[in-house]
């Protein structure tokens, strides 16, 4: 069975750094893509980062272009999230997403997601 496990989240001040990661173990899925999602309470979780393991191409939403990076290492089966210049709306619970994208998914949309990791909390103050 396919686990994900993300680790570093946590408090940091407005204009600081994290780094999120994520292992994924287990099973012999077959998986083309990878994401980074958030979620603020009460709300749908929204895509920060994806990633296509193939080829490493990365799409970012404006909200977090240019200060989050996603990376990933196929052959450890991890992914990374740097996030610089944190501002207090980055104040989410982030989740860590693998899966296989057929044709004419969206790479955006949480429902193309077979795994997820249980979530880290970041929280940034101001």
């Amino acid at each position: 069975q396919v686990q994900l496990v993300e680790s570093g989240g946590g408090l940091a001040q407005s204009g600081e750094s994290l780094r999120l990661s994520c292992t994924i173990s287990g099973g012999n899925a077959r998986i083309s893509d990878m994401a980074w999602f958030r979620q603020y309470p009460g709300k749908e979780r929204e895509c920060v980062a994806t990633i296509i393991l193939s080829s490493l191409s990365k799409y970012y939403p404006p909200s977090v272009k240019g200060r989050f990076t996603i990376s990933a290492d196929t052959a450890k089966n991890t992914t990374d999230l740097q996030m610089n210049s944190l501002e207090p709306e980055d104040t989410a619970m982030y989740f860590c997403a693998a899966g296989f994208i057929r044709s004419g998914q969206s790479v955006v949309t949480p429902r193309s997601y077979q795994y997820w990791g249980p979530g880290t909390q970041v929280t940034v103050s101001s």
